[in-house]
């Protein structure tokens, strides 16, 4: 048997590397003057994670900043539309898509009240969203940093700027209250113990 010599770890090597999660400590830091301007936008999502769990929704709520102005929003619309991808995130981007008439919303920022799962990453950087800010962390689904890091992912040609964390315990309160309500329990403490 012959044997072959490499350049450097081997391509399974390579592709695990590529893959290990970055963790909440790679998140961007926030200086004040961006956390407050952050924590106004991250409002208007709560906002519409409120409407969404008033529908019967799991409360998650995003909108689509451009220019300074909200050309989208959304909560999750899963048990109403009876459609399992119209997740805010999702939702969100098509109507910002619609709104601007472009579906590369390159310079756009999405904030959501939480991290996006693997299918929301994966539309958010289809979609080439300038920048992803997100509140509560999600270490069951989350593809921000959580479980996995697609929206950062070194091999994927785009790759968002993402801020984690704003507002990140009234956003993770939503999902708590709502879970426990569902069970019949007492919300306990901590954002996302009830997920």
């Amino acid at each position: 048997m012959r044997s072959r010599k490499r350049d450097g770890p081997s391509p399974r090597r390579r592709v695990r590397a590529a893959n290990r999660p970055l963790t909440s400590d790679t998140a961007r830091t926030v200086t004040p003057p961006a956390f407050a301007a952050d924590a106004r936008w991250m409002a208007h999502a709560i906002g519409a994670a409120r409407e969404a769990e008033a529908a019967g929704e799991v409360p998650v709520g995003a909108i689509v900043v451009s220019g300074g102005v909200i050309v989208a929003s959304s909560g999750n619309r899963t048990r109403r539309d009876r459609d399992p991808t119209a997740h805010a995130e999702v939702v969100a981007l098509r109507a910002a898509a619609a709104a601007l008439r472009d579906p590369v919303l390159s310079g756009c920022e999405l904030y959501v009240t939480l991290e996006p799962c693997a299918m929301c990453a994966g539309a958010i950087v289809l979609a080439r969203v300038a920048r992803v800010v997100f509140g509560a962390w999600d270490d069951k689904g989350g593809m921000g940093g959580s479980v996995g890091d697609l929206l950062r992912h070194p091999r994927l040609n785009h790759r968002p700027e993402v801020t984690a964390g704003v507002s990140a315990d009234e956003c993770g309160a939503l999902l708590t209250r709502f879970f426990a309500g569902r069970r019949g329990e007492e919300p306990r403490d901590g954002p996302l113990e009830a997920l």
